[in-house]
């Protein structure tokens, strides 16, 4: 049975296009605000959302994600809250929903319990970044059996030896990191970038999407020929910074254009 993740994906192809995937941290400033942004995003039309789950200690955010995540703690985001704002949603209305979560999280629960959980209120994959991919075969299993994909991080300075390791347990899309470091808006795209992705094509059947760094259309038109979607974050994050000081129906009206222009660029 095909994922929905996959027939994301299957279905950009089909149209020759890129999938977008904005990212957005749950509970920034509230879960009810975050609900608002999802509907929002889809609305704009993109093809799946990346939903990250507020930790204190992200490995591989940068200053912008970050100040989100704390924001959301310091509201009082709990992981229940989130639980809650899913089984509001009516996710089947929305994009494929991806939820970047650190390990700690999941351990506290217990593996197999959060992936049947996550799975019950909408979730179709998680992505996991401070569990190591050459590591990752339990934590895939259970993702596996609640019928989930676990989307792996693979960067440009990935050992090649460990590259067919976090392959094999990778499921959905592969993560591309454009840089190795942590996410943020950049100027421009590394050139090395391109030859990276063409190495991953040889390597895997599974959709390239790039993330880390990608803020603008020029952007998204450089992966054509070598990814298969495109991931902004922090771009989109600082935008909805301006709730904390703009009326939520205009800074909701800029995430949407924002978001209908990515789209746009991953057409052209």
């Amino acid at each position: 049975m095909t994922s929905p993740i996959t027939a994301a994906f299957d279905n950009a192809k089909a149209e020759n296009r890129l999938a977008f995937m904005p990212f957005v941290a749950a509970g920034d400033p509230d879960c009810g605000t975050t609900a608002e942004v999802l509907r929002t995003l889809a609305d704009a039309g993109a093809d799946l959302i990346e939903l990250g789950v507020p930790f204190s200690d992200p490995i591989a955010d940068g200053p912008v994600i970050q100040a989100s995540y704390t924001r959301a703690l310091g509201g009082g985001f709990k992981l229940s809250q989130f639980w809650a704002m899913l089984e509001g949603l009516d996710t089947d209305s929305l994009p494929p929903l991806v939820g970047m979560v650190s390990v700690s999280i999941v351990q506290r629960v217990g593996t197999a319990a959060f992936c049947e959980k996550a799975k019950a209120v909408g979730l179709a994959g998680l992505i996991v970044p401070d569990v190591p991919g050459d590591e990752a075969t339990g934590l895939a299993e259970a993702a596996g059996a609640a019928g989930l994909d676990l989307v792996q991080l693979v960067s440009p300075l990935t050992p090649a030896e460990r590259v067919s390791k976090i392959l094999a347990a990778c499921s959905g899309f592969v993560y591309c990191l454009s840089v190795a470091g942590t996410t943020g808006e950049r100027d421009q795209l590394p050139p090395e970038l391109t030859a990276h992705l063409d190495r991953l094509r040889q390597q895997t059947d599974l959709p390239l999407a790039v993330g880390f760094g990608v803020s603008k259309p020029e952007h998204v038109q450089a992966l054509r020929g070598h990814a298969d979607g495109a991931i902004v974050g922090s771009a989109l994050v600082r935008r909805l910074e301006a709730l904390a000081d703009q009326p939520k129906e205009a800074v909701m009206k800029d995430v949407a254009a924002f978001t209908r222009e990515m789209v746009a660029a991953c057409r052209s």
